[in-house]
């Protein structure tokens, strides 16, 4: 995979080209694979993402769609607020309650962060796929949990 250039600009890049100015959201098809490796347990999510700009320069990242689990199966959503960093190839993830989460980057130097929920550490690593698709995986492991969760996101037409 060819790595984004260095004048990369990752708000652009979710909201689409023809969208990076407009109040129009990206939308994005999203595949999750669960695992709970404690329990060997295994679920999927289905859904879409919007990416919607915010009238200060943020995006509201909102996640709706279908959980599969073995011991629920029905709708799932959430919510976070995407805002500018210090460098244009990266946005800081908010809570929808304001508390920070994480960065969000595909650079080498940034596409790997780490978020600490009391009392499990929470390490994600993101990966450019190309102008229209990224992933992401997120590696959970403490003493309460021991997930692995992975995402792949497809831009729609």
């Amino acid at each position: 995979m060819k790595l984004p250039a260095p004048e990369f600009h990752l708000r652009a890049y979710l909201l689409g080209p023809s969208q990076a100015g407009s109040t129009t959201a990206g939308k994005w098809a999203v595949e999750r694979q669960l695992h709970d490796r404690s329990a060997g347990t295994r679920g999927t999510f289905t859904g879409v993402v919007l990416f919607t700009p915010t009238g200060d320069d943020g995006i509201i990242l909102r996640e709706e769609g279908t959980m599969r689990w073995p011991t629920f199966t029905g709708p799932a959503s959430r919510e976070y607020l995407l805002r500018a960093a210090d460098r244009p190839d990266a946005l800081d993830v908010f809570f929808a309650d304001g508390r920070p989460f994480h960065r969000m980057s595909f650079t080498p130097q940034a596409n790997l962060d780490q978020h600490w929920c009391d009392p499990d550490t929470y390490r994600v690593a993101y990966t450019c796929e190309g102008p229209d698709a990224f992933s992401y995986t997120w590696d959970v492991s403490g003493p309460r949990k021991d997930l692995l969760l992975s995402s792949v996101l497809t831009r729609h037409g």
